[in-house]
């Protein structure tokens, strides 16, 4: 779509033209080109074509009142939208840090960093996630631990980390991946709940909760891509990446309905959780597997690990 180059302050005929009318004209203008940049990225366009419309011909209106060209940060986040894996891999690998900046303020609620990574986390972009985390892989680690350890904002996101996200929405796959980059498991939302504590309330709040092993085989198996069953999933995985004695005031929601945590967790990972126990040998030996792999090297380091079968399923790439 051309943008129209008339001189500011003539109409289409060549007459004079008011400076509100032009203002007016140039708004319009914004906004048919960004919607098209939009249909663009939701429809796949190739890389080269979208990024030719940001160059030359997609603008939107910003907040300082004037037409602004996208920026990689932009054109991210339309990319995370549509999942549009392509083009994310190519804005990260050509602009990491323009791509991953803070983008203008009609694009976004607050100043908080690391609005990229939440966003995957949100439409469990779990491939475009991936490539983000490889990407900060060479930020300086105070730099990585804003990205990863982001604070949402406090009114759309109850000023939780992408950690508590995952946990929220019941995305074990994109949390392993912000486990195994560093994200922290331990930090707090708004409502001063750890991800932990979180997820803790989100199954006392299931009245089917019962364990795995006390379900049939069939039922277990019929059940396991349920919520209830993700969310399980998802304690392991905080489990592995918890510090001994970092449970917070977990023990004492655990301990005042014992007898239905213990069916739902399993004797020894309840022990462990409710503070009356240390960590199985087994979760303890996972732990030490885990945590020994560098960010620089997971998720691939994966493969050559001998993981228990919960982890086995879970599909990194974003490809399933």
């Amino acid at each position: 779509m051309p943008w129209d180059a008339r001189r500011p302050g003539s109409s289409a005929d060549g007459g004079p033209e008011g400076a509100g009318t032009a203002r007016s004209r140039a708004q319009k203008q914004c906004r048919k080109s960004s919607f098209a940049f939009y249909q663009a990225v939701r429809d796949l366009v190739p890389v080269w074509l979208l990024e030719d419309m940001r160059a030359s011909e997609a603008f939107h209106w910003d907040e300082r009142g004037r037409a602004a060209a996208y920026s990689p940060s932009e054109a991210l986040l339309y990319a995370l939208v549509h999942d549009h894996q392509e083009y994310a891999h190519y804005l990260l690998a050509t602009f990491p840090r323009r791509a991953l900046a803070l983008p203008s303020a009609s694009f976004r609620c607050c100043s908080a960093p690391g609005l990229h990574v939440a966003l995957a986390v949100r439409y469990n972009r779990v491939g475009i996630l991936r490539r983000i985390l490889r990407t900060v892989r060479d930020f300086p680690a105070e730099e990585r631990a804003r990205l990863l350890d982001r604070r949402g904002c406090g009114r759309g996101e109850g000023g939780g980390t992408s950690v508590h996200v995952a946990c929220e929405l019941t995305r074990p796959e994109c949390l392993f991946l912000l486990l195994g980059h560093g994200a922290s498991p331990g930090l707090r939302d708004g409502g001063g709940l750890t991800p932990l504590e979180l997820l803790l309330r989100q199954l006392c709040r299931d009245p089917g909760a019962t364990s795995a092993a006390a379900l049939p085989a069939s039922a277990s198996a019929s059940a396991s891509g349920e919520p209830r069953q993700r969310r399980l999933l998802l304690l392991d995985l905080l489990a592995l990446y918890t510090p001994a004695g970092a449970t917070g005031p977990a023990p004492r929601e655990l301990l005042s309905d014992q007898p239905r945590w213990q069916r739902l967790l399993g004797d020894d990972k309840f022990h462990w959780l409710a503070g009356l126990a240390p960590p199985s040998l087994f979760t303890r030996a996972m732990q030490v597997l885990v945590t020994a792999i560098s960010p620089s090297r997971f998720p691939e380091a994966l493969d050559e690990l001998p993981l228990p079968p919960f982890l086995q399923p879970l599909d990194l790439t974003g490809k399933g």
